[in-house]
């Protein structure tokens, strides 16, 4: 189980550096690439609309798993 869990974490972190570095900084960045649409009227995009969803629930999952590993690993004494 602790072994699935860390694996969850690890995954979580690189997504989790990968759909920041995605973000856009002052209208350029990596999204605009991928094909998002500037829209005058919101500012925003549906690509960083969904860009920040995603980023959040990484942002989430890589806490919770934070505060499991910490409650559930016990170190092997050697």
């Amino acid at each position: 189980m602790i072994y699935v869990l860390m694996i969850l974490h690890v995954i979580l972190a690189v997504g989790l550096i990968v759909f920041v570095l995605l973000h856009s900084g002052k209208g350029t960045g990596l999204s605009s690439m991928l094909g998002g649409f500037s829209s005058a009227a919101s500012g925003t995009t549906i690509i960083e609309k969904n860009l920040d969803r995603i980023t959040v629930g990484l942002a989430v999952g890589w806490a919770v798993t934070s505060l499991l590993l910490m409650i559930f690993y016990r170190p092997i004494a050697g």
